[in-house]
């Protein structure tokens, strides 16, 4: 029998008890709850993907038009997608260690422009944490100095950065 190869595909409801998980492992110091999952696959299913590998779920995306300069808090439930979304929001990207150096995260994230594209939207944004600003600048996003978002940015973590990659 052959293996099925990795891939990235569309996270379906039931992923959702693996995606908690791996987020509760992840991202210990960030943590959300199970709503927050539940809600964004509900809003905005097409954003929102696992990475299948060896028939195990080892890393997840989850992503939404939003509105530019205005990331949604951590752990916070947005109730409805705005009617003009002015960017795609990239609210977590999240891998296991034996998925990081695969080549996914690269992967999804092209998939993630393409979908902004398809939406027709001028950027996607999103806030790095735990020094992954190196990761989203070879990806071509940039760091915005954004003194009304520091506030909210301190919630993340002291290093959070909010960044943009323009299309």
């Amino acid at each position: 029998m052959t293996a099925k190869p990795a891939s990235w595909r569309l996270m379906q409801p039931a992923d959702l008890p693996a995606v908690g998980v791996l987020a509760a492992a992840i991202h210990p110091d960030y943590p959300e709850e199970d709503a927050v999952f539940v809600e964004r696959l509900r809003l905005y299913p097409q954003g929102c993907r696992v990475f299948e590998r060896d028939g195990k779920i080892a890393a997840y995306v989850v992503s939404h038009p939003w509105l530019e300069r205005q990331p949604p808090a951590l752990n916070a439930l947005l109730g409805e997608l705005p009617a003009a979304p002015s960017t795609y929001y990239i609210h977590d990207i999240a891998l296991l260690p034996g998925a990081r150096g695969s080549g996914a995260a690269a992967q999804v994230v092209a998939a993630l422009i393409a979908q902004a594209r398809a939406e027709r939207l001028a950027s996607l944004s999103l806030v790095a944490v735990n020094g992954s600003a190196g990761f989203w600048q070879r990806h071509g996003f940039v760091a915005v100095a954004a003194p009304e978002l520091d506030a909210k940015l301190r919630s993340y973590s002291d290093d959070a950065q909010f960044m943009i990659r323009m299309l």
